[in-house]
């Protein structure tokens, strides 16, 4: 696919808290920091002009340890930047808590399917120049206390303007905040406005040119969720003057709400899947909230085996990810091989990491995500004695968790604990393992080795969500709550099928419970385990239909033609996912 002139010429900041860079650069946690990753990697292979910002994190987000009984305890992650990335010889300055504060960059580049590459900048505070406080802001994700969290979104937000204007890439910049954890940029461009530094010069004029260069993507759909600072703290942190804008602004209300001040200085706005804009358009009734559903870069995600298959049938894919919806043409026995190659591989890392060994022809259920409280993860254990029935009377069944607590999330914590219980319980008759440590390299396993994917979220709570995106990319289809991307993904006994109806009262889950096992026994156990060709026909579908819409590719496309360059909408493909009825129509694709 080719650029236009007028795309090429621009350029774009990508602000991310955290981002997913590589297994071996702990500078994410989770599900926002790999789609930041994912969406670098597409604009490198896309030729898009587009630098990435995120913080060096030099402890990582942290290593996890699970005992016997689940319990979880945590360690510094232990790497060396100067290994993977390259230290640039430049710093620059902030005001924090009327201190200077030195920054540096480091650079890594993402490299493209063509080679072309794109600089994504780790800011790095720990410098002999800095207070021992300061030298400690871009230590962990996520990590110390309210204070700690402003300080280190000033060194995003404030730090990552100043950067940019020190690599001389300032002119007409476009910033996209990615959350609202960068949204101090908007301080910083204004700033650099302000007649000799006096920002009681700014006006409204100021304010809408700032506006012009800000695009925000919000994820959370409850207010909970939104990173908001007590207006003393931020008077101590941000300065007086700062704060004083603000309050002249009217945005802030004895507080500082993060994704308001991003909403207030953006010209485009948008939530991460339709159903999410909807909510968000709730929450925030006053601002025009626009949504463009996530993806996931479909080379990263798509396992070796499947690319190599790929490759063979339709070469196209990695160029033009539209292309994946020529797979209908690939025939069933070489999906079903192709998956036992990836199952077999998944099994053998499970058994490499804890010593335990699963069957390669029992069904086998995946549920990796964060151990979150609202992702009720083990929904699926309500009833450990009908499970047992289940996997006894209709076929086995073996389950594969994985996933983190925040390390101050006590309940996140509990949940861990209480598969591991169930774990116990199920022990002869369900086969349950919990895999510790879970991050990209292990999640490229499990995505593609299971056979079904589970997700149970509490609706609406669920955004997006990508991990089902991921396992559609080789032909796993999910088994999930209508949330999300999967309102949109889903098709019945095409891509997967639903927990639920989407219309249950949220604060009822029997009817989604009895959903799960009433199709658990009398669709997929079935299917599977007496109708290999449909269950085959499930995959192929799956990846048509899904893995050629839900990609980072399509994604970026929409965000250079609805929110970064909406005058060059023609070259962006906005086509909707492919049912079972359109399938054979092939989208048009550029090149």
């Amino acid at each position: 696919m080719r650029m236009t002139p007028a795309v090429l010429r621009s350029k774009i900041v990508y602000l991310s808290m955290e981002i997913g860079l590589d297994p071996r650069v702990p500078t994410y946690s989770g599900g926002l920091g790999v789609l930041a990753g994912d969406v670098l990697r597409s604009a490198a292979d896309l030729h898009v002009p587009i630098a990435g910002i995120t913080l060096l994190h030099r402890k990582g987000y942290f290593r996890q340890h699970l005992s016997a009984l689940g319990v979880q305890t945590e360690a510094e992650v232990d790497w060396d930047p100067a290994q993977l990335l390259e230290a640039l010889p430049i710093q620059v300055k902030i005001q924090i808590e009327g201190r200077t504060v030195h920054v540096r960059p480091w650079v890594y580049e993402v490299r493209g399917i063509t080679g072309h590459s794109i600089p994504v900048y780790l800011l790095d505070t720990d410098l002999p120049e800095n207070a021992e406080p300061d030298r400690r802001l871009t230590d962990q994700l996520y990590g110390g206390d309210n204070g700690y969290r402003l300080r280190q979104e000033a060194v995003l937000g404030l730090g990552g303007v100043a950067v940019m204007h020190a690599l001389g890439r300032s002119a007409d910049m476009l910033y996209h905040m990615n959350e609202g954890h960068s949204a101090l940029l908007t301080l910083a461009l204004l700033e650099r406005r302000a007649r000799n530094g006096d920002l009681t010069t700014l006006t409204d004029a100021d304010v809408d040119a700032v506006r012009s260069h800000c695009v925000f993507t919000t994820h959370t759909p409850v207010p909970a969720g939104h990173d908001a600072f007590p207006i003393d703290m931020v008077r101590t942190v941000l300065g007086e003057a700062r704060t004083q804008l603000l309050e002249r602004l009217n945005v802030v209300n004895g507080q500082l709400n993060m994704t308001t001040l991003a909403l207030f200085f953006s010209r485009y706005i948008n939530g991460v899947a339709m159903k999410h804009g909807e909510i968000s358009r709730g929450m925030f009734p006053s601002f025009p909230i626009n949504a463009i559903t996530n993806g996931v870069h479909a080379l990263t995600w798509t396992a070796d085996p499947f690319q190599r298959l790929f490759d063979r049938w339709t070469p196209q894919w990695r160029r033009d990810n539209n292309y994946l919806r020529y797979v209908c043409g690939i025939p069933l026995a070489e999906i079903q091989q192709t998956h036992a190659e990836c199952k077999r591989g998944m099994l053998a890392e499970m058994q490499r990491r804890s010593g335990i060994v699963m069957s390669e022809k029992t069904l086998t259920l995946g549920f990796a995500r964060r151990a979150a409280q609202y992702k009720r993860a083990p929904l699926l254990f309500t009833d450990i004695a009908r499970l047992r029935r289940i996997a006894k009377d209709v076929g086995p069944i073996q389950i594969v968790y994985a996933g983190k607590a925040h390390p101050k999330d006590e309940g996140g914590k509990q949940i861990i604990q209480e598969i591991f219980r169930a774990a116990d319980a199920l022990a002869g008759d369900v086969q349950v393992v919990y895999l510790e440590n879970y991050d990209m390299a292990l999640a490229r396993h499990i995505v593609s080795g299971v056979d079904v994917w589970m997700n149970t979220p509490l609706r609406p709570l669920e955004a997006s969500g990508t991990s089902g995106m991921k396992a559609a990319m080789n032909g796993v289809p999910s088994f999930s709550v209508l949330d999300g991307w999967w309102i949109e993904g889903h098709y019945e006994g095409h891509t997967g099928w639903s927990i639920g109806n989407g219309t249950e009262d949220s604060a009822d889950s029997a009817a989604e419970i009895e959903s799960l096992y009433h199709k658990l026994e009398n669709v997929i156990l079935p299917m599977y385990y007496h109708e290999p060709e449909r269950w085959a026909e499930v995959r192929r579908s799956t990846i048509a239909i899904n893995g050629s819409f839900f990609n980072t590719q399509r994604m970026l496309l929409q965000y250079l033609s609805n929110a970064y360059f909406p005058a060059d909408a023609a070259m962006a493909s906005t086509a909707a996912p492919a049912t079972p009825e359109t399938l054979p129509q092939v989208v048009k694709t550029t090149s």
